[in-house]
């Protein structure tokens, strides 16, 4: 395409997939997040179909976010072991979504299949006000929704809930194949 169609701007497909300036103000994410809270709790019944309706919502936007964070932060490269993606998680797609790293990354003492990422004031519950029926509901029920599908479509079948415990926490639980390949991968 010649130069007189662009009129000084580049076009989409010549632009480099360096990170741009992707920084959201505060005030805009939380009317919008509010707003899609509202709309879910408009369909839903109860505050465990609330959850599961922001996580099916964050599990869309986990799936999107993959490969776009894969290609800038691993230049393409895929995890394979365990601990690993959930570094990546802990580090790169909390950088991504909320400016910072998560604050813990912990694995269960008694259970090798269990993890848990720790955020002691989480963003997504940060602007909004809940209702005393509803006093149970955690919101960040969208961000787990995201690393669910992170974990899934990086080959890392898992389940992830969230809890109200030293703060938010996501408990992330693995399939047993996971941990049995990722114990494979060690022994090589």
């Amino acid at each position: 395409m010649e130069a007189r169609f662009t009129k000084g701007k580049s076009m989409i497909l010549e632009r480099p997939l360096s990170r741009p300036k992707t920084e959201v103000s505060v005030n805009a994410f939380a009317l919008l997040f509010s707003e899609v809270v509202q709309y879910c709790q408009g369909r839903v019944y109860s505050v465990t179909e609330l959850q599961a309706r922001l996580s099916d919502l964050g599990k869309s936007v986990g799936a999107s976010m993959l490969d776009v964070l894969v290609l800038r932060e691993k230049n393409g490269k895929r995890e394979t072991k365990v601990l690993n993606i959930l570094l990546f998680i802990k580090v790169s797609v909390w950088r991504a979504l909320f400016g910072k790293e998560a604050d813990k990354l912990e694995q269960a003492n008694d259970d090798d299949k269990t993890y848990y990422i720790i955020e002691k004031e989480p963003l997504v519950n940060t602007f909004i006000s809940v209702p005393k029926e509803t006093s149970s509901l955690n919101c960040a029920a969208f961000t787990g929704g995201i690393v669910e599908a992170i974990l899934s479509h990086s080959g890392f079948p898992a389940k992830v809930t969230v809890h109200w415990h030293k703060g938010t926490t996501l408990m992330i639980k693995f399939d047993e194949a996971v941990i049995a390949r990722d114990k494979a991968l060690e022994g090589r």
